[in-house]
């Protein structure tokens, strides 16, 4: 799978899971729709998404900086997932979230298994901002750096009582993929909480 191809399909999943977890927080009736809208993406793809890993945080933040803005997340009101999954036989984890108005989401992820201290590179990431009906601002992935240059995101806790993940990340963007569009660095960091996880 090259690399191009592959931050898609990350990102598709990403922006999946989050607008499933969106849609569960904001209405839990329509769980059912939402799990046969899931299933039938599964069917559709030849891409197999594990999910006993995926959590959807109960408290906590997810707080970015872009530039002079800065973006918080709040879990107790938007939704804010921590994903993992694997892909053929490669496994990923990553952030989705999406804020309560569905004017701002977010998604980032790494290559390889969750665990506590680990760093891991970045392998797709975006960024949406919707000013208003007619004016967006969408941030990908930059495909213009080195492997392994594009950012990172550091575990320093996982899965441990209440503590779904906490870490920091920064992660190189822009708004298209042409070659002299300016790179953005985003940084941030998130400490997502949850009731008590069983093992």
């Amino acid at each position: 799978m090259n690399k191009g191809f592959a931050n898609f399909v990350v990102c598709l999943l990403l922006a999946l899971m989050g607008f499933v977890s969106a849609c569960q927080k904001d209405d839990s009736s329509n769980t059912q729709a939402v799990d046969q809208k899931l299933q039938a993406a599964k069917a559709d793809s030849a891409l197999a998404v594990e999910s006993p890993g995926n959590y959807l945080a109960s408290t906590g933040s997810l707080k970015l900086k872009l530039g002079d803005s800065v973006y918080i997340f709040n879990a107790s009101q938007d939704s804010v997932a921590f994903v993992s999954m694997n892909v053929g036989n490669n496994d990923y984890f990553g952030i989705t979230a999406i804020n309560k108005a569905h004017n701002l989401s977010f998604g980032i992820s790494a290559k390889g298994a969750a665990a506590t201290g680990v760093t891991r590179d970045v392998e797709g990431s975006q960024l949406l901002l919707n000013h208003d009906a007619l004016h967006s601002e969408q941030y990908s992935l930059t495909q213009y750096t080195k492997p392994g240059d594009a950012g990172k995101i550091q575990l320093t806790a996982y899965s441990a009582d209440t503590i779904l993940a906490r870490g920091t990340f920064f992660v190189f963007m822009a708004k298209d993929d042409k070659k002299d569009t300016p790179i953005q660095r985003v940084e941030g960091s998130f400490e997502l909480l949850v009731k008590k996880l069983s093992k």
